[in-house]
């Protein structure tokens, strides 16, 4: 069996440690050893700081999320919906109703009255060679 010795602590950080100690190992002297493992195995020193924490790096991340989210955004007005609109445009089988020009109205107003202007007058030309003969 292990021998114990004594060192002496502040009653505060005692306690700290003790707490600390009880929720996550079963002994002091595996906590202890644990902590010293840690340092000596990644070489730092526990007055280093160890970079920004969780919460820094989660706050970071949710900046960076946001900012794709409205770059994605801005892409969609201004590209992929105007480019899917004009795709669809062009796929659509729709025929434009043609209107007739205005030279082309009189002839099919006299084409629905029944004959048209250059009947009657190749009617009026037959019958006039007729005529002669």
């Amino acid at each position: 069996m292990d021998s114990f010795i004594g060192i002496r602590f502040k009653k505060e950080t005692a306690k700290r440690f003790q707490e600390f100690s009880r929720t996550h190992f079963k002994s002091h002297t595996e906590a202890l050893a644990t902590m010293l493992d840690f340092f000596f195995y990644n070489e730092i020193s526990p007055h280093e700081k160890l970079g920004p924490t969780g919460r820094t790096i989660e706050a970071s991340f949710k900046k960076r999320i946001n900012a794709v989210i409205a770059i994605m955004r801005d892409m969609e007005k201004t590209q992929t919906k105007p480019t899917a609109a004009m795709i669809a445009s062009l796929f659509q089988t729709e025929v434009p109703k043609q209107k007739p020009l205005i030279l082309e109205k009189k002839i099919l107003r006299e084409k629905q009255e029944g004959v048209s202007k250059q009947e009657q007058d190749s009617l009026e030309e037959r019958d006039n060679s007729d005529n002669i003969l």
